[in-house]
């Protein structure tokens, strides 16, 4: 008699946060047994399909991760600390590059067959005219702590991967679409306030590009590069590349609203990053925006993905339908809040 081999489960690290969540959910529905593993303070408001067992504990705790992971053959690493500002700036190495260390570390003694790593456009350094890619030879400083963090957690990649162990890292662009409305998905957050009438301000002279990727979109790229990507590659999952006026002329045209936006220059603006980083040092402020993320918003990020696309058959929801399906979900989960 041939013997069946085991099912065996996915551990999704960071799996309650806003992508997290939706990769969780997508996996859940198409029958995966789904661990998560996530701080207590991330714990989710809903019951949990049968099929998913929620791990709360810590990324930097090897126990805690090799408990979440035991019985799983495959890991999607999405936990970071990926927010705007910390206190102490060391907080984003330790996260960022301590706790990959420790998730592959795991992955490694429990012979995981396969490690999804997630990244960031914004390590592989801005663009010059020309679309980065995942070859591109970064030569840029680095911006922002976290910026730095996911460059030094491919290092880590890519050590591990010389030890045998089959990692592939993806790098997401600008995520934005249905999910909840916070620091983590700010740029729907940031739709949400035009809608309101409260967002007034493009940088600049409004033609910096960024690349922005629809959630829907990314969570099948992760789906994919589990499936095809290649041990030791990077893949960006990204979408159209948009310039801050074209972003706010599509916005506009979609939800039949056109605000009056002011143009901020970039000396106010980062003078105004640096009154908030006074505020947060001083008087433990959280600031709106920090010197280093406004220098990145005043540059180029424009991605290719052509390379996702041609080995891991990506595909891209054009810019104006995703917009536009953002907007009805906004418009939608407001009226039934209101009902």
């Amino acid at each position: 008699m041939k013997r069946v081999k085991k099912a065996m489960n996915v551990l999704v690290t960071g799996g309650n946060g806003f992508i997290g969540g939706r990769l969780v959910a997508w996996l859940a529905e198409r029958g995966e047994r789904v661990h998560v593993l996530d701080l207590p303070s991330t714990a989710p408001t809903r019951p949990q399909p049968g099929n998913v067992q929620v791990f709360f504990g810590s990324i930097l705790n090897p126990r805690d991760v090799e408990r979440a992971l035991e019985g799983c053959d495959r890991v999607y690493h999405l936990a970071a600390y990926a927010k705007n500002w910390a206190p102490d700036e060391r907080t984003f190495y330790e996260v960022n590059v301590g706790g990959t260390e420790v998730v592959l570390a795991a992955a490694l003694k429990l012979h995981v067959t396969k490690v999804v790593h997630t990244s960031s456009n914004v390590a592989l350094g801005p663009s010059n005219g020309v679309e980065t890619s995942e070859s591109t030879h970064r030569t840029a400083r680095f911006f922002t702590p976290y910026e730095h963090s996911k460059y030094l957690s491919e290092e880590i990649v890519r050590g591990y991967v010389d030890d045998g162990l089959n990692v592939v890292i993806v790098n997401p662009t600008r995520v934005f679409g249905p999910g909840p409305i916070n620091e983590s998905n700010s740029v729907t957050k940031m739709i949400a306030w035009y809608l309101d009438g409260n967002w007034r301000w493009i940088l600049g002279d409004g033609l910096m590009i960024g690349n922005y990727v629809y959630v829907d979109d990314l969570i099948e790229g992760y789906v994919r590069a589990m499936e095809y990507g290649r041990s030791g590659e990077n893949y960006i999952l990204g979408g159209e590349n948009v310039s801050f006026s074209e972003f706010f002329d599509v916005l506009s045209s979609v939800a039949d609203r056109r605000n009056r936006l002011l143009r901020l220059p970039e000396w106010l603006a980062m003078t105004f990053s640096k009154v908030e980083e006074f505020r947060s040092k001083h008087f433990g402020h959280y600031p709106l925006i920090t010197s280093g993320w406004t220098r990145t918003f005043f540059d180029d990020w424009a991605n290719s993905t052509e390379k996702a696309q041609r080995e891991l058959g990506y595909s891209i929801t054009p810019f104006r339908e995703a917009m536009r399906q953002t907007v009805e979900w906004i418009t939608e989960a407001r009226a039934k809040v209101l009902a």
